[in-house]
């Protein structure tokens, strides 16, 4: 299988991005393929009503699609700015709305966050991020509080004990992550769904 991994943030070698890399290493030692979209490093034009067109800046449209259509299931990395998710993140999940490439896929919401937060985050995209796109997330999330001390790549940079309990949860949730996306295959192959009829949730 396949997993889509995407980091929120608008900085250039920012902890979402390191996180994503972790992540990343952490699904393939499990034997799965993994594709990372940093949108710091690859930014989405802003959402307009011309991205059906897929040519002018929409004409990257349709290898993001294709990308996103081979991910059996993704994760999903924002810090918080504000109580929010980042607007980068926002973004992606109106662009990757348009030929349903989320619809009925497991995806494993992670927040990031330099000191305690990360809460608001995980509540955003689990109210407001799946409507039409029908991503399905996961009961469980990862929020990486104190990031900073965390999956460096200089081991003294780390603090032991907090290294130790993030990769083991993030694990725990990678495998959940990867049973769901087994299991979600079953769904998407059961002919159940209609998304020409009902182009949009309720």
């Amino acid at each position: 299988m396949k997993f889509g991994i995407i980091a929120g943030s608008h900085q250039k070698e920012s902890q979402s991005a390191k996180v994503a890399n972790t992540l990343a290493s952490l699904i393939e030692q499990k034997q799965h393929d993994t594709w990372v979209l940093d949108l710091a490093n690859n930014p989405l034009p802003m959402w307009d009503t011309d991205i059906g067109s897929k040519t002018g800046k929409w004409a990257f449209l349709s290898e993001l699609q294709q990308h996103l259509a081979t991910c059996d299931g993704f994760v999903f990395i924002s810090p918080e700015w504000h109580g929010m998710a980042t607007p980068a993140l926002k973004n992606f999940f109106l662009v990757a709305t348009a030929g349903q490439e989320l619809a009925h896929k497991p995806a494993l919401p992670c927040a990031v966050s330099s000191v305690d937060g990360g809460a608001y985050v995980i509540a955003e995209l689990r109210a407001n991020s799946h409507k039409n796109n029908r991503v399905c997330y996961l009961p469980e999330q990862l929020v990486y509080r104190h990031v900073g001390r965390i999956f460096n790549d200089v081991d003294a940079d780390n603090d032991p004990d907090a290294q130790q309990y993030f990769i083991e949860r993030s694990l725990y949730c990678v495998d959940m992550l990867i049973e769901y996306a087994r299991a979600f295959t079953e769904i998407r192959a059961s002919g159940v769904i209609d998304h020409k009829k009902y182009g949009n949730g309720m």
